[in-house]
């Protein structure tokens, strides 16, 4: 197996590769292209359609974002994502239709192992810094609203229609319709159709 494909497949490997350095450097300039332009400067979706080319329409990044590699994430149709957006992708990142992220997301689908031993910098035989790491990939099923200062873990699904409270880490899945919230993130309750705002007659009067 090549380096980039023992890190999708979440095996040990040596980020210190040419191909997987080449491939961050790429992704941190767009993300920083990204993050000079105005809002409404159309020269944004050239650098989006090239750093995140598996994605559905009306994706809508506000910025600044933060990509590790960016081609290892996926969105669906109508996605929006608030300041300060940040995706470390060594892993697959896939997110469905219509998902919603507030300001200070973090996506971290990296891995280290726990015993320093093994977690340090090591050094080639030419002096090259390297360490072991892994990762974990992510799911966020459809129609999930992501409230902020919200990190997610490796490993993690979250299920369709879920939301997840602000400045909760989630390290565990959360299951579909969920109010989920805390550090860790659990769950609080269903979400159902008394949760309607039509029930809540002070948002219209």
């Amino acid at each position: 197996m090549t380096e980039k494909e023992k890190m999708l497949a979440g095996k040990i490997y040596d980020p210190s590769n040419e191909e997987l350095a080449e491939m961050r450097v790429k992704a941190h300039k767009l993300s920083q292209r990204y993050n000079f332009l105005y809002e409404d400067d159309n020269e944004r979706k050239t650098i989006i359609d090239e750093l995140i080319p598996h994605k559905g329409e009306g994706l809508f990044l506000q910025g600044p974002i933060y990509f590790d590699y960016g081609v290892f994430t996926s969105f669906g149709k109508n996605c929006y994502a608030n300041f300060n957006f940040t995706v470390l992708d060594t892993c697959p990142v896939n997110i469905g239709d219509n998902v919603f992220f507030g300001p200070n997301c973090t996506i971290a689908t990296p891995v280290h192992p726990f015993r320093w031993q093994e977690r340090n910098i090591k050094f080639k035989e030419d002096g090259t810094a390297y360490d072991d790491e892994y990762g974990k990939p992510i799911t966020i099923h459809s129609n999930c609203w992501i409230a902020s200062n919200v990190m997610i873990a490796g490993g993690v699904t979250i299920g369709e229609g879920c939301v997840i409270g602000g400045g909760s880490v989630v390290t565990r899945d959360i299951p579909p319709n969920s109010l989920a919230a805390g550090n860790p993130c659990r769950v609080i309750r269903q979400i159902s159709e008394k949760d309607s705002v039509q029930y809540k007659s002070e948002l219209f009067f």
